[in-house]
């Protein structure tokens, strides 16, 4: 009987090992400091892969809201953060991300930041 070749029982399965990593995405930040965002993610015992994107994301929506409800949010507390995670903590931990950060990483990530602070 005729053997198989390495081929055709390697088609079937998928060519990418690793395991399935979250890639952080944030726009307007170069991949060089994507890249070491992802770096950081998996060597501090306090991020997971995806986390600063997370934050971001969180700190971008809570920092769109019209004012009236961000002074009700800041007064009265805000019931859906249990949830979907509290911006206040994202945004310390984007200040945490920022100080691990290379200088010119750090800079990339604080003018996003600092945009959308600023309400942009």
């Amino acid at each position: 009987m005729p053997r198989n070749r390495a081929g055709h029982l390697r088609r079937g399965r998928p060519h990418d090992r690793r395991p399935h990593r979250a890639n952080t995405v944030i726009d307007g930040v170069s991949s060089r400091t994507l890249a070491e965002i992802a770096r950081l993610e998996l060597s501090r015992n306090y991020l997971t892969p995806g986390d600063v994107g997370a934050a971001v994301r969180s700190w971008k929506r809570h920092t769109r809201q019209p004012l009236g409800a961000l002074w009700r949010d800041d007064e009265l507390g805000n019931s859906h953060w249990d949830c979907c995670g509290d911006p206040l903590e994202a945004r310390e931990l984007l200040d945490t991300v920022m100080g691990a950060l290379s200088p010119r990483g750090a800079r990339e990530l604080r003018r996003i930041v600092s945009m959308l602070d600023a309400g942009g």
